[in-house]
């Protein structure tokens, strides 16, 4: 009889009790602790996400400063070799500073020979043309077109846009010093530095090049 009653007993046991350990959803404490770490993986890779959108804009905006850049001395350069008298006589160099050099040069290869200025102005480069025009010819100074090149430029004491040297130069001897002898400058250095966001990677672009001016007469 103890045993029968025993068995009648279990069966009566609801089937739900058993197990219930097993079937129970989650408590408050471990859907806290869920959410909790489900926002941090959240936020670890939306902070991620937004530091490679950065990145990748800040390189893709120096690529295009260091394009803008090279296009730039590309240019300078050509008009530069072609440097020679203006259509009134005057000297294929009209001055040069290590931030500024006006010269005589055909830029648009039409046969009339403009005065070509390049200066910076505060974190740009700049270019002014001016025609010559009337007769007899002349260079009318209010008549000049100025362009800006390219901005972002970062000034620089030991690396300035420009810096002169004489024909004796040979790749390693120093800049002329200031005052400078136009007449003796033969080669021209051009460097631009360039940073599009001076607070964030990558370092600023430096681009440089040199030119010979062809048409001076001892340079031949």
């Amino acid at each position: 009889m103890h045993i029968k009653n025993f068995k009648k007993i279990f069966s009566r046991t609801p089937k739900s009790s058993i197990g219930l350990q097993s079937k129970r959803g989650f408590t408050i404490v471990e859907l806290i602790i869920s959410l909790t770490i489900l926002g941090a993986i959240t936020y670890v890779i939306s902070t991620f996400q937004t530091d490679v959108f950065s990145l990748n804009t800040n390189l893709q905006n120096n690529l295009n400063a260091q394009l803008d850049a090279r296009h730039l001395i590309k240019q300078m350069v050509a008009e530069l070799r072609k440097t020679t008298q203006s259509s009134i006589g005057s000297y294929a160099i009209e001055s040069a500073s290590s931030t500024a050099i006006v010269f005589y040069s055909d830029v648009n290869n039409n046969g009339s020979v403009d005065r070509v200025r390049y200066f910076t102005s505060g974190s740009t480069v700049k270019k002014g043309v001016v025609t010559p025009s009337g007769n007899p010819l002349s260079y009318n100074l209010n008549s000049e077109v100025v362009t800006t090149l390219v901005s972002d430029l970062v000034s620089s004491s030991t690396l300035p846009v420009f810096q002169y040297y004489p024909s004796t130069y040979e790749g390693t001897s120093s800049p002329m010093t200031y005052p400078l002898s136009i007449q003796s400058v033969r080669l021209v250095k051009i460097t631009l530095i360039i940073d599009r966001d001076p607070n964030r990677s990558p370092v600023p672009i430096v681009v440089t090049s040199q030119v010979s001016l062809r048409n001076l007469k001892d340079n031949l």
